[in-house]
C-alpha cells in the first residue's frame, strides 16, 4: 500500500489563480497545484535550494525535486502550447505563523500573526466586513480595511475599523485569522481567498452589498441576504468566446484534512 501524501506547508496563497493566453484556445487548461506553485516560488523566485525548499515545505529534498520537475513541465506546456494555466488543489496546509518547525524568520504568516494579533473573549463572536465609507466593499482582494464587530449574546458590544496596510488578497485570509475572526461578510470574492478562509475556519457570507452595520444586524437577526455560490466578477474574462471565472477553481481539495 502506498504511503499517504504528506501535507506541504505553504507560506501564502497565489495572488492570481488563472493565467490565460490571448488566443482563446478551448483546450483543457493546465492545472498547477498550490504546493507546486509554492516550490516554483521558493526555488525560482526566492532562490532557495531544493534542500531549503524541502525544509520550508516540511518534506524531503527528493519530494521537492519531483514536485519541481512536474511543475516546470506544466509551466512549459502552458507557455509553449498556449494553454490556460490554473492554480488549484494539491496536498498542502497554510502556515499558521506559529509553527516552530518553520525555519523562515521572515515568514509572511509569522509577520501577519504578530502584526494583527487580536485577543478575543471566550463568549465573543467576531465578525469582519470588507469596508469602505460605511458600505460593504465589493472586491475582497482589493479591500483596504475591515470593520470588525465583537458580538456577545447576539448583540454588538464593540466595533472598530482596521487597515490592511495594502496587503494583497493572498495575505488577507491570514490577517482575518490573526484577528481571530469567526465570520466574514463581503461582496465578490475569488476562489483562492475562499480557500484561505476555509482553512482558517472562517465562515463566509459573500455576495452582500449595502451598509456594513445593517448587514451585521441582519446576520444576527437571521435575515442576511447572501450568495453561497459567490464568485468575484473582478476575475472574469473572456475565454474561447465564453465568460468564465478563473478564481472559482481554487478549491484547495487535498488529503490534508483541513481543506
Amino acid at each position: 500500500m502506498a504511503r499517504p501524501t504528506k501535507c506541504r506547508r505553504v507560506c501564502r496563497y497565489p495572488e492570481s489563480l488563472c493565467f490565460s493566453p490571448d488566443n482563446g484556445k478551448m483546450d483543457e487548461p493546465v492545472i498547477l497545484t498550490v504546493d507546486e506553485f509554492e516550490v516554483i516560488r521558493l526555488i525560482d523566485r526566492e532562490g532557495a535550494s531544493q534542500e531549503e525548499a524541502g525544509i520550508q515545505l516540511g518534506v524531503a529534498r527528493t519530494t521537492v525535486q519531483k514536485i519541481y520537475e512536474t511543475a516546470r513541465k506544466k509551466l512549459a506546456d502552458s507557455l509553449v502550447l498556449g494553454l490556460t494555466l490554473k492554480i488549484e488543489g494539491g496536498d498542502f496546509k497554510l502556515c499558521n505563523g506559529t509553527d516552530i518547525t518553520c525555519p523562515k524568520h521572515s515568514c509572511n504568516q509569522k509577520q501577519i500573526a504578530e502584526k494583527f494579533k487580536m485577543k478575543k473573549g471566550e463568549k465573543i463572536m467576531r465578525i469582519a466586513v470588507t469596508y469602505e465609507n460605511g458600505e460593504i466593499f465589493q472586491h475582497f482582494g482589493h479591500t483596504e480595511r475591515f470593520k470588525v464587530y465583537d458580538v456577545e449574546d447576539n448583540k454588538i458590544v464593540s466595533s472598530q475599523v482596521l487597515d490592511t496596510n495594502g496587503s494583497g488578497h493572498g495575505a488577507l485570509a491570514g490577517i482575518l485569522k490573526a484577528l481571530n475572526v469567526d465570520v466574514l461578510i463581503c461582496g465578490g470574492i475569488g476562489g483562492g481567498a475562499q480557500m484561505g478562509l476555509s482553512q482558517a475556519g472562517i465562515k463566509l457570507y459573500g455576495g452582500v452589498s449595502g451598509n456594513a452595520d445593517n448587514a451585521v444586524n441582519a446576520l444576527l437577526g437571521g435575515t442576511l441576504d447572501f450568495n453561497p455560490d459567490v464568485k468575484c466578477s473582478h476575475h472574469e474574462h473572456e475565454y474561447g468566446g465564453e465568460a468564465h471565472t478563473c478564481g472559482e477553481h481554487g478549491c484547495g481539495k487535498g488529503n490534508c484534512g483541513n481543506h
